[in-house]
């Protein structure tokens, strides 16, 4: 057998060959010497191994693995394998530094294009890639429709794409985004390069969706799915009337770390301020704060100075803490989706842990709130549109193409308009082609000094901080004294040793001092139209765009209620359910199993008898009251379990008069 040495910088070989006693193909050993050698693993876990060789053999390749089920090792793996440069296609920029930082840190070459970048940095970036320099390419799914990216990506070596959240691209999933359309445009720039799919939360209508928007004409996807059980991790729905009250105790009383979600960025300054005068140390963290707080906020809680992280969902993809004990949700998401995404985030470890859903009777009005928050009057929508106008100028006809920098506050202060409806009516005008809205896009900070070199060095009283920070400016950037320049805060804590608050703060200092003019990085949302100006009787909203996304989102509403209202089947069969994966035992551990234990829980086999002897009795179509159910010769229990699932699905309809009839 080759030694490890024989196989670091050679591609691999897919040819089969005889090892040992059992079938085993050159590319298990490559990928088998590749994880030991980079990441200290012996061997694989779940799927990962099926998802390797299939992508490594050439083929289009789904895979469904749960949150924590080593996703970013089945396309790293492989990438190292193969000659050329895997483009690795996430939203995450955040996810996207980190992991090309862990891996340079392990001696594999990799780059991610974000927005914040440089032109140039970008054109470097991208030749680097072109020329072998680097084995993992991360990209943002907005770049992907660049004309610089799509003219450089032709001259690449491309290994694979990879596609991280692809639920991204159903229109049917719960975090749909248009960018990721543009993935079946590059497929046709790169023929030849295989797609790896890999999600954490899809239905089977979502994966059906991801292959039908990814798939070449002739080949279909090999999909893999990991169960999405997860033994150690105990759901549990707390009424409450008192969310406060409840957080606090459980917080006391499940020790260890913990993420607290809330729905608005209000709340999680609320909630943070609330648990540290309770004793408990913790903080608070949204995407509305400066990209230099969140990193030291998510560090010191990652390093445990903070107990507790009170977060909006903007909080959490990616995060690499495997002793999260709890997680606790104080409003309820949108969707099963969402919630299981941000529930999973507690015990990666593989140790006992808790996601929580505080819940209490004004959540179900609120959930449904939300419904029309989310999908305004189409008058309304076209009524926004035409604000819009007003707001930049634009007469009919023109504006194609044109890009505007989008001050919500003061657009809903001009217009009367509340910003949660004008963000859901913007989103809807994008999926109907009419422009491009970016949420809060993340400039980079820039730079300028403003007294001369000469003035610069005989500056006296500046502070120890100060002196670093000019030192690595001018180490580290040119052209300072005549023009702005894009700097990155983050380089410069790395270059000074200084944390990314100090540099803020240092910068503001030196900019206060009039030493240089500092404008630091902020979020902007931008528009963009796609098309020239219509008038807005002429704004067409199809139901593609509208009415059945609308559906779908009540569909996903009504499912998130159901979750938190269904005290009669376990919890973790009931979000397996909702995902396709049928489950015939019970967890044992969540507050239905427990509130059931005495009796015993209703099994998937015996909920199953129990509905189809409900079926029976009401094939004739007439409405039958509830007391001819009860008639039947099976315990209560089972009986209403197998009601709640034909009610839930959809097989049988409650009349108002309390009567039930087949749908």
């Amino acid at each position: 057998m080759n030694t490890q040495e024989d196989y670091e910088n050679k591609p691999i070989n897919a040819e089969s060959v005889q090892h040992s006693n059992h079938n085993c193909t050159l590319s298990t050993v490559n990928y088998q010497l590749i994880l030991k050698k980079y990441w200290g693993y012996d061997d694989f876990r779940g799927i990962q191994r099926e998802i390797i060789e299939s992508i490594g053999n050439g083929y289009d390749t789904l895979g469904l693995m749960p949150t924590g089920g080593g996703k970013s090792i089945t396309f790293q793996v492989p990438a190292l394998a193969q000659e050329g440069t895997c483009i690795v296609i996430t939203p995450l920029i955040a996810l996207m530094k980190d992991q090309v930082e862990n891996l340079k840190k392990r001696g594999i070459k990799a780059a991610a294009i974000y927005s914040g970048l440089t032109r140039e940095e970008i054109i470097i970036t991208l030749e680097n890639a072109i020329f072998g320099g680097t084995k993992l390419l991360y990209v943002s799914p907005e770049r992907l429709s660049s004309e610089l990216f799509q003219t450089k990506l032709c001259h690449m070596k491309v290994s694979f794409i990879t596609v991280d959240e692809a639920h991204c691209i159903s229109q049917w999933g719960y975090d749909f985004r248009p960018s990721y359309l543009q993935i079946s445009q590059i497929r046709k720039l790169v023929p030849d390069a295989p797609v790896l799919a890999l999600t954490a939360t899809a239905t089977p209508q979502v994966v059906d969706d991801i292959q039908a928007k990814l798939s070449r004409k002739e080949a279909s996807f090999n999909v893999f799915r990991m169960s999405f059980e997860r033994k150690n991790l105990a759901y549990v729905v707390r009424h409450a009337d008192n969310k406060i009250e409840q957080l606090i105790h459980i917080l006391k009383h499940v020790k260890g770390s913990a993420i607290v979600y809330a729905r608005s960025r209000m709340r999680t300054k609320e909630f943070a301020q609330i648990i540290s005068e309770s004793g408990i140390t913790a903080t608070f963290y949204h995407a509305g704060l400066d990209a230099a707080v969140k990193d030291q906020r998510q560090r010191e809680w990652q390093q445990n100075k903070y107990r507790v992280m009170v977060a909006t969902n903007a909080f959490g993809m990616g995060i690499d803490k495997p002793d999260v004990r709890l997680v606790i949700h104080v409003d309820c998401p949108d969707s099963i989706e969402a919630y299981f995404q941000e529930a999973g985030r507690a015990g990666r470890d593989g140790l006992k842990a808790y996601a929580v859903l505080l819940y209490n009777r004004h959540d179900e009005s609120k959930l449904k709130k939300r419904i029309s928050d989310t999908f305004p009057e189409k008058d309304y929508i076209r009524q926004v549109y035409e604000h819009l106008a007003y707001y930049y100028q634009i007469g009919v006809g023109s504006g194609y193409n044109h890009t505007f920098e989008f001050n919500m506050d003061k657009f809903c202060h001009n217009f009367n308009h509340f910003p949660i409806r004008v963000d859901s009516a913007l989103k809807i005008l994008q999926r109907a082609g009419y422009l491009e809205y970016t949420e809060e896009q993340e400039n980079q900070a820039r730079v300028m000094f403003t007294v001369s070199r000469n003035d610069l060095y005989r500056l006296e009283n500046n502070s120890q901080n100060e002196d670093l920070i000019i030192t690595a400016l001018l180490r580290s950037y040119g052209g300072l004294f005549t023009d702005y320049n894009y700097v990155d805060e983050s380089f410069l804590a790395q270059s000074t040793g200084l944390q990314p608050q100090q540099v803020y703060l240092t910068l503001k200092s030196l900019s206060q001092r009039h030493i240089l003019h500092f404008i630091p990085q902020k979020k902007t949302p931008y528009i963009r139209y796609t098309q020239r100006r219509e008038d807005k009787e002429f704004v067409q909203l199809m139901p593609e765009v509208y009415e059945k996304r609308k559906a779908q989102f009540e569909e996903h509403i009504k499912a998130m209620i159901g979750y938190a209202t269904n005290d009669k089947i376990c919890r973790s069969r009931q979000l397996l359910r909702y995902f396709g994966e049928v489950n015939d035992h019970n967890c044992g551990q969540c507050d239905v199993c427990l509130a059931h234990r005495s009796e015993g829980l209703v099994t998937e086999d015996r909920q199953t008898k129990a509905a189809a002897l409900i079926l029976q009795l009401l094939e004739d179509g007439k409405p039958h009251p509830i007391t001819d159910i009860k008639s039947i010769e099976l315990p209560v229990s089972e009986l209403d379990a197998a009601l709640d699932y034909l009610s839930d699905e959809e097989y049988i309809i409650r009349l108002e008069d309390g009567q039930i009839i087949r749908n």
